[in-house]
């Protein structure tokens, strides 16, 4: 019978055992081989990963638009009024009441304002298209607040590029947005800028600390792409990279779905509950949604 050369080298390995002055005598390591094992390893996993780089890398070429129109299915009812109990003579003045303002629809288009759609990931963007010449980049937008409330209940802002957060009132006001650096007493008639440094993943609360009813939503992308609905409900992301697709997140601040999501049925966009959807734009379209009823189920009315 034959044995096998594994079979082999473990019988003399027992052969030897007690053999000289009480050691085992090993197998000599076979450098060579070793070498040769190594080399094709390392040649396999690079290849791997030059595969892996250029299927990740972006194909597309181009731009192109995303537009759409939020809408509200059923009635959105009375605004309540907040309670204002400092500085009443600035806050309410002249007995103007300041009202809740997390759900505002348009009654003659049934738009809903201030619905934040925005791109979760994208393999490219388009730089900003103004920028000073001595390569800065000037305010992007304004937040400001008068009357003790934020003009815009819904803000958003490139990272990168800072905006002027304003106090128009003649009262100090404090501007805490949360999740950042920025929480700063702004004296009356002054403002401050900020440049956001980092991505907020969904809008974050912006609060005063010295009026308690205040309260807004920022929201801060790298990429630049993401809308605010505007009152009739419409919103539109320029400049979004063509070829490839992009999944898109929808929130609003009265959303009863996970972390203000907004999920509604449209398979043809494999709309899901946790408020994405999905799109691929050709070069130069401008591809319009339409309509996006939104359920008052969904917005908890």
């Amino acid at each position: 019978m034959k044995l096998p050369a594994t079979g082999i080298a473990s019988i003399v390995l027992l052969a030897c055992v007690g053999c000289g002055p009480g050691r085992v005598s090993a197998p000599a390591a076979d450098v060579g081989a070793a070498e040769k094992i190594r080399a094709t390893l390392v040649s396999s996993s690079g290849a791997a990963a030059a595969g892996d780089a250029a299927s990740a890398a972006p194909t597309g070429t181009g731009w192109a638009t995303l537009r759409g129109r939020f809408t509200f299915a059923g009635a959105a009812g009375e605004a309540k009024a907040l309670v204002v109990d400092k500085d009443t003579e600035v806050c309410s003045k002249a007995g103007v009441k300041l009202l809740d303002r997390s759900l505002l629809v348009d009654p003659s288009t049934k738009g809903i304002a201030n619905v934040v759609v925005f791109a979760r990931k994208a393999s490219r963007s388009k730089p900003p298209a103004a920028e000073a010449a001595d390569g800065a980049t000037p305010l992007s937008s304004l937040f400001d607040q008068k009357n003790c409330e934020f003009l815009s209940p819904v803000f958003a802002a490139r990272v990168g590029q800072p905006f002027e957060v304003r106090n128009s009132d003649p009262i100090g006001h404090n501007t805490n947005i949360a999740g950042t650096s920025f929480n700063q007493l702004i004296p009356a008639g002054a403002g401050t800028a900020y440049k956001p440094d980092a991505e907020t993943g969904m809008p974050t609360m912006v609060t005063c600390n010295i009026h308690p009813w205040m309260k807004a939503y920022a929201i801060f992308r790298k990429d630049g792409y993401v809308a605010v609905s505007a009152k009739d409900g419409s919103f539109s992301i320029a400049d979004l990279p063509a070829g490839e697709v992009i999944e898109f997140q929808v929130w609003h601040e009265r959303s009863s779905g996970p972390n203000g999501a907004v999920g509604i049925e449209k398979p043809e966009l494999k709309w899901t509950p946790k408020g994405r959807f999905q799109v691929q734009l050709a070069p130069d379209e401008i591809k319009d949604l339409g309509a996006l009823e939104i359920p008052a189920g969904a917005l908890g009315t």
